[in-house]
């Protein structure tokens, strides 16, 4: 069984979070969507430069998408080109952006409004970016969605790109059922003078932090529950950080995600680089969420700065000489460290291994082969394709490499030699929760399991009473704890549940959706 953990506050909220569809479609089981796009203007290319260069606005064309269930063609969608470093692919084929409904309000395709075309720059296996997201997925780890397309212009063979969907009030509504809070996306930090997104408290107005983040939706000047956020990253005793850091931020949620960056050596993240991710201020949790983002350089190939073998990176890698507060304390709190290597040797043990990556590597390499070789615009050669799942790859182009000479690693190779390198150097037996309910008084782990669900709470408090729902509301059960216990162990069919502590700590709603 995957078990994976949702928090959230109401039942109706969790409702209508799981019956959204929007995507399904497209992110559906994995296959290869058909995109013609037919621009209306004849000097389309030239009006797609012009605007990247200035004021990014979108220029009208149709589109056609074919999946495996039908064909459907749309008019007057919205294209415009994207990105940074990926803009440096070589000719034409660059990365963009399709608005469906920038000139018709209300058009969208299988019910989204955008969608993220990306080029595969430095990515000769174009596998880096899908397989990270999935895992993301599986794991229960915000994250955008992924699949993959073939792309014509006007008639022409564009090339192969992978597909992922748009971080807005659609994803939240789908993966979390909160869409009412500010969203900010971290900066650019590309080129000289840009800021970085690196939670250094800067001081107490947004003017403060130059171009470091961008308010994307619910857009105010009223920065301050931001920038508090910041504020207490950076000035918290340490005993405040530790007790009340999870009052601020999805706290087991932020560790999971910032375990799976380092074991995939995602230093193009907040971890080096301060750039590709998104915080969320979810108004029903009351906390701040970690959503990521732009994960192209995976398995170890963004190490600028970082001298090394990626697959033997530090597990309790901080950001070396760069600031990076957030991370930098909880790896300095023996507590929060513990719970984050819990996080790092269970992610390791459910799919961080050969054993769960190499089917799936080799499943996506047999998928997207042909594909890839029919590319004729890609940045590397249908040699380096097939010799980049396996092996390293020295590159003297473009981009280069983040390994040792400038190596793109290979990614089953990778994946062993890292995996085994963790697991020499950390200690898994005895940890677990160590710290945990220190800074959250209610918890239910790991989070996905694949084995029996723990609750645990705070052993000075009152010893909880739990109730637990089913999905129709009922009430499937009341757990009572003895006065002794800071355990529970639960096993239930596949479903949804609400477990919901109504005695002895005080918690929001947990829900608990249980796949077979």
């Amino acid at each position: 069984m995957i078990r994976t953990l949702i928090l959230l506050f109401t039942t109706l909220i969790v409702a209508q979070c799981f019956a959204q569809t929007e995507g399904n479609n497209v992110f559906g089981p994995d296959h290869i969507l058909q995109v013609d796009i037919d621009f209306y203007s004849t000097s389309y290319w030239n009006e797609l430069l012009s605007e990247y260069e200035g004021e990014q606005n979108y220029i009208p064309a149709a589109i056609t998408i074919g999946t495996e269930i039908g064909t459907t063609t749309l008019d007057s969608v919205g294209i415009r080109l994207k990105g940074n470093s990926s803009m440096n692919h070589p000719g034409n084929k660059k990365p963009f952006k399709v608005d469906f409904n920038r000139f018709i309000p209300g058009q969208a395709y299988d019910l989204l409004k955008k969608l993220n075309f990306n080029n595969g720059f430095k990515d000769p296996t174009f596998a880096r970016e899908k397989v990270f997201l999935d895992i993301c997925e599986d794991a229960g780890i915000l994250a955008p969605r992924a699949t993959f397309a073939e792309v014509r212009y006007n008639g022409e063979s564009w090339g192969f790109y992978t597909v992922v969907e748009q971080i807005d009030d659609q994803f939240l509504d789908r993966s979390i059922g909160d869409d009412d809070g500010m969203l900010f996306k971290a900066g650019s930090n590309f080129g000289p003078g840009s800021d970085e997104a690196s939670l250094v408290y800067e001081g107490p107005n947004a003017s403060d932090y130059g171009d470091a983040y961008d308010l994307k939706m619910n857009e105010s000047d009223d920065w301050s529950d931001f920038i508090s956020f910041i504020e207490f990253i950076n000035t918290a005793s340490d005993e405040q950080f530790e007790n009340e850091l999870g009052d601020h931020l999805d706290l087991q949620a932020y560790l999971r995600s910032a375990a799976l960056d380092n074991l995939f050596a995602n230093l193009d993240s907040y971890t080096l680089s301060a750039r590709n991710y998104y915080l969320y201020q979810n108004t029903t949790l009351g906390r701040w969420q970690w959503i990521k983002w732009d994960c192209n350089e995976t398995f170890g190939s963004y190490a600028f700065g970082v001298p090394g073998d990626m697959t033997q990176l530090d597990v309790e890698f901080d950001g070396g000489n760069y600031d990076r507060p957030l991370l930098e304390r909880i790896l300095a709190n023996e507590n929060l460290k513990n719970a984050y290597l819990a996080e790092v040797c269970e992610l390791r043990e459910l799919y961080f291994n050969s054993e769960y990556l190499d089917p799936r590597l080799d499943a996506v390499q047999a998928l997207i082969q042909s594909a890839v070789y029919n590319d004729d615009n890609k940045m590397y050669s249908n040699a380096d394709f097939a010799a980049n799942f396996d092996n390293n790859l020295n590159t003297g182009g473009p981009g280069g490499g983040g390994g040792p000479g400038g190596a793109l690693y290979g990614l089953h190779s990778f994946v062993a030699d890292r995996s085994a390198f963790v697991a020499n150097e950390v200690d898994c037996s005895g940890l677990g929760t160590s710290g945990l309910y220190d800074w959250q008084p209610f918890a239910v782990y790991p989070n996905p399991t694949d084995g029996r669900v723990t609750l645990a709470w705070n052993a000075s408090g009152e010893h909880p009473t739990i109730e637990l729902y089913d999905l129709s509301g009922q009430l499937a059960g009341i757990i009572k704890t003895g006065s002794r216990q800071t355990t529970h162990e639960l096993n239930l069919p596949p479903g949804l549940y609400f477990l919901k502590p109504t005695k002895g700590v005080p918690s929001s709603a947990i829900v608990l959706q249980i796949i077979q």
